[in-house]
């Protein structure tokens, strides 16, 4: 999700927002009346979410008025931001904007309301799996999802024609191109931060590992996470990365391949359309595909972020935030929402919708752009979201993913076995509170 993280792509888009005013002019009528009850939203910063706001408050009618709250841009300080407030018992949030990391701990905390009945079937109607998982706890909805996303592999088909189908050809492939004094970095998020948990856990995913059991509550380490910390070593100390690798997080990333200083690049879609905006002479070169696999004809699992809405237990307006949350996550918003803001629905059936934005009117990629404009890698993003990588669900994730991503830097130290059994004993500690968090 992200922000400005790897939590999924910032919800703060960086590249045009295509036609926010289409739909509004037509489906804003009003901002929800003063006399109504006042819902309060607590979001990261997502350009052009406050038509959607708009959009349901004028649904409510004056029932309700929601007021979106933006929260910081880092998903830290989001999430810093909601847990002191609710801990303190603060009834002034009412919906809120939960990286797909943190459901498992709110619910834990008794901040988030559990989804049941009519409610919990609208939130599930049609979600793809992967990003459901991310709304659930022990069996339990607890939020709704609002959005997700997944990083793919991006390259330039005049040094690369094909995209490597495995890690082990996508680092031979890099190799002979250093040697033939071409670009040939692979590009990824390699600074001490979550990016560089997320591509650590998409090779985990991939290789058939756990980092914990499936209930969250212990320890695993497995053969193929030590695979995933093997893979690491390799790509970061041959040679084939960027000199500032420890640097570098998802613009980072995206603003050397534009440089011209990769070969492949891993990372959200948000990088298509700021190549699109800022060298739209060599877009018909920059391609994508799903990530590479790390065993052959084994697909790739690609760690998913997004975020999910889930109504505060202190609210003191618990049905309307329900009926608020489902509006501001419907097909409809999420649609609207992709389209202008680009973040990828969570609701299935948006990757085959051909309808554009204002159907009243044809597609136009500049003005009303449809699915197909928009995402023109909707086939290779919904391809990777059938079977994702979710992180650790637990309530500790948190401290789990500040370990991870320190004892991974910087990785081409990684020595897989010392590294791995590093983790299995930080890891613990982290789950069983001991020790200091770095």
């Amino acid at each position: 999700m992200g922000n400005g993280t790897s939590r999924g792509r910032p919800p703060g888009r960086i590249a045009a927002a295509v036609g926010a005013s289409v739909l509004t002019a037509g489906l804003v009528t009003a901002c929800g009346s003063e006399e109504g009850i006042t819902l309060n939203l607590y979001y990261a910063p997502e350009d052009t979410f406050q038509t959607v706001v708009d959009n349901c408050n004028a649904k409510a009618a004056g029932r309700y008025n929601i007021v979106y709250n933006k929260l910081q841009r880092g998903a830290d300080d989001q999430r810093v931001q909601m847990a002191r407030r609710l801990a303190a018992g603060d009834d002034g949030l009412d919906i809120l904007g939960l990286d797909v990391t943190w459901v498992p701990e709110f619910a834990e905390a008794g901040w988030a309301e559990e989804w049941t009945g009519t409610n919990r079937e609208q939130a599930e109607a049609g979600v793809l799996p992967g990003p459901l998982a991310t709304a659930t706890w022990n069996g339990k909805l607890y939020a709704a999802t609002k959005n997700t996303n997944v990083q793919l592999l991006w390259y330039d088909d005049r040094i690369t024609p094909q995209p490597p189908a495995t890690w082990d050809e996508m680092i031979a492939e890099a190799e002979q191109l250093k040697a033939a004094g071409k670009p040939h970095n692979i590009l990824f998020t390699g600074a001490q931060y979550e990016g560089l948990v997320v591509i650590y856990n998409t090779l985990v995913a991939s290789a058939g590992g756990h980092i914990l059991s499936d209930d969250g509550k212990s320890v695993v380490m497995d053969e193929g996470a030590v695979q995933a910390l093997e893979i690491l070593k390799r790509v970061t100390s041959s040679g084939i990365t960027d000199p500032s690798l420890t640097n570098m997080k998802e613009d980072e990333t995206r603003q050397a391949f534009q440089r011209g200083n990769g070969a492949f690049e891993l990372n959200w879609p948000f990088v298509y359309a700021s190549y699109a905006e800022e060298q739209p002479q060599d877009l018909p070169h920059f391609k994508w595909s799903t990530y590479p696999a790390v065993d052959p004809g084994v697909p790739a699992r690609t760690t998913i972020g997004g975020y999910d809405l889930a109504v505060s237990s202190t609210s003191k307006h618990k049905p309307e935030a329900f009926e608020a949350a489902l509006c501001l996550r419907s097909q409809e918003s999420q649609k609207f929402s992709a389209l202008n803001d680009g973040v990828p629905p969570s609701i299935e059936a948006l990757y085959t919708d051909e309808t554009p934005l204002d159907p009243t009117k044809p597609v136009n990629a500049d003005d009303n752009p449809s699915m197909a404009t928009a995402y023109p890698m909707r086939d290779a993003i919904f391809a990777a979201l059938k079977d994702p990588a979710v992180r650790p669900l637990t309530p500790a994730y948190q401290s789990l993913s500040t370990v991870i991503s320190k004892v991974l830097s910087p990785p081409s130290e990684i020595d897989p076995q010392k590294t791995a059994e590093e983790l299995r004993t930080k890891l613990t500690d982290a789950l069983n509170s001991k020790g200091v968090i770095p």
